[in-house]
């Protein structure tokens, strides 16, 4: 086909409001009826197989614990290994399609997603991550729609970008997928990076194995079918839930692994970059490893900010979806005059707050993904009832007889480095630490080094000199860093995601920067005329 292809030029996905008397929400609560009804039975698909391992686990629904709506299959190493060599099977044919056949799959399913599969992602990302109707429609539909649509349109630009020639010769890069298949490790709490971490890579040409976390294969199975009506080949992507070490030691054992797109706890990470570096001598070349993980997340109040914009980040910020978000905001620094002027009504929203089950539209908050989730956020709140240096101000409560729910809860701290200032909860938890007015400096340095983590936060002030001193000195503290508003909802194509220091890779989710670990450049010069002679023209003369 004689054609230079140029993939439509994305725009964000709009967000659906789901307003009442709207179409979309009257088709997404009889999504939700239909769904609540099934108990679906969920396999691996390898090579295009679906696969049944006869080792099942239930999927049960977060905020109403005892209601099963599916059963996923588990893999183990001989389905691991399928996996792999279905992989290899297919990629000779998948690296070798032209790049627009390739992108074409991918923004069919993008169109799939953002019209008739678009209730259904968004109804499965409910039920089985306990997420509300806005929060399930900026993740499983719009932000997936923007990774698959922008990720083709930065594949293009990757390969448009080519080198000089000069007269005579011709110079261009062939950008090869790598020589063996990306693992992708994906999280619970966002469909869109459930899908978004084994596309990317096969966008560029790669082969995939897929282990989506076992507390969110209900929406990766729709995720996968999804790619599947959208016509992606059989082995290109291969999805194997099942623990962390049945899959993940045999994938990084194998000779063929060539990289890790992961989203997951920075030791799990830690714990995989490990074994793969002990590994080094049975690989063909060095694996790209790509990881966005944990976050301790900060706002950071000046003297002349917005009292009531900064009430409103700190809830939106801390508690919407549980503050199961990498990027959520859990600790805050504020001012003394401020924070004497906004904690009675603060508390009182916070203390408002409506919270159950995600069927239920008038709340905001729902629950946290599972027991053990639900333990550990319990055990960070059981251990400032006994502090002596920390109060709750709101919330607190904890209840899981009929769904894994947590209390939004607020604590003040004396102590700048009390625990829940330093360590990831990830759970509907914020605390503040109250400065002095004056002690600016002192405390942005304070923010700077308290957590290990540099991935997102935000300042909040009016004076524009005090907001340049704070870019400045938490320069490094974020790799998204927001000016008067929340941490967290980073669009695709507008804020490119990611983090550094115990966040990850900082790679960047959403932009160009990730396609590029996904290729291995291949610098290719054809000479029209060579010469004949090896003599140069300094030669001739002594």
């Amino acid at each position: 086909m004689n054609a230079i292809f140029q993939v439509p030029k994305p725009v964000n996905e709009p967000v659906l409001n789901y307003a009442p008397g709207s179409a979309e929400r009257k088709e997404l609560k009889a999504k939700l009826t239909e769904l609540r009804a099934q108990v679906i039975e969920i396999p691996l698909v390898i090579g295009g197989r679906e696969i049944r391992t006869g080792r099942t686990a239930d999927i049960v629904v977060p905020h109403e614990n005892k209601k099963v709506i599916g059963r996923f299959h588990k893999a183990g190493p001989k389905e691991v290994q399928l996996a792999i060599e279905a992989a290899a099977a297919a990629r000779k044919a998948w690296a070798a399609m032209p790049w627009q056949a390739r992108a074409a799959i991918f923004l069919k399913a993008a169109e799939l997603l953002s019209t008739t599969w678009r209730a259904q992602l968004n109804a499965a990302t409910m039920l089985g991550q306990s997420k509300n109707a806005y929060q399930a429609e900026i993740d499983s539909a719009c932000e997936l729609t923007d990774f698959l649509r922008f990720n083709t349109f930065y594949a293009e630009q990757i390969y448009a970008q080519q080198p000089f020639s000069p007269r005579g010769v011709w110079n261009y890069v062939d950008y090869r997928p790598l020589e063996g298949f990306v693992f992708a490790v994906t999280p619970f709490n966002f469909t869109a990076i459930a899908g978004n971490l084994p596309t990317a890579p096969a966008i560029m040409g790669n082969t995939v194995v897929w282990k989506p976390a076992s507390s969110a294969v209900y929406s990766a199975y729709q995720v996968m079918r999804l790619l599947q009506a959208a016509g992606l080949p059989d082995g290109v992507i291969n999805m194997v839930p099942g623990s962390g070490g049945e899959v993940g030691n045999p994938v990084i054992d194998s000779p063929d692994f060539m990289g890790l797109h992961f989203t997951g706890s920075t030791a799990v990470f830690n714990g995989m970059w490990s074994s793969i570096v002990k590994n080094f001598g049975r690989y063909k070349s060095y694996p790209r490893i790509v990881g966005e993980t944990g976050g301790k997340d900060f706002i950071f109040a000046h003297e002349s900010c917005d009292p009531e914009a900064l009430k409103t980040a700190i809830i939106r910020g801390s508690y919407e979806y549980q503050g199961q978000k990498c990027s959520a905001a859990s600790r805050a620094y504020i001012p003394r005059s401020v924070w004497n002027a906004i904690k009675d009504d603060l508390v009182a929203q916070i203390k408002g707050i409506k919270t159950g089950p995600a069927e239920d539209f008038t709340n905001l908050v729902n629950a946290v993904i599972d027991k053990a989730a639900f333990n550990n956020v319990k055990g960070y709140i059981d251990f400032v009832k006994q502090a002596s240096d920390a109060k709750i101000l709101a919330g607190g409560g904890c209840g899981d007889s009929e769904g894994f729910f947590i209390q939004p809860t607020l604590i003040e701290t004396s102590n700048p480095k009390f625990k829940t200032l330093q360590e990831e909860i990830f759970g509907p938890v914020m605390t503040v630490f109250v400065y002095e007015d004056g002690e600016f400096e002192e405390t942005l340095k304070l923010c700077d080094e308290t957590s290990p983590y540099a991935l997102t936060g935000a300042i909040f002030a009016q004076d524009r000199a005090v907001i340049l001193r704070a870019a400045d000195a938490l320069e490094n503290a974020a790799g998204n860093f927001y000016i008067n508003d929340k941490p967290t909802g980073a669009v695709v194509g507008q804020q490119p995601f990611g983090g550094a220091r115990g966040s990850g890779t900082n790679d960047k989710a959403g932009s160009l920067l990730n396609l590029m670990r996904w290729a291995s450049p291949r610098a290719v010069k054809e000479t029209f005329v060579p010469p004949h002679s090896y003599g140069y023209p300094f030669m001739l003369e002594k």
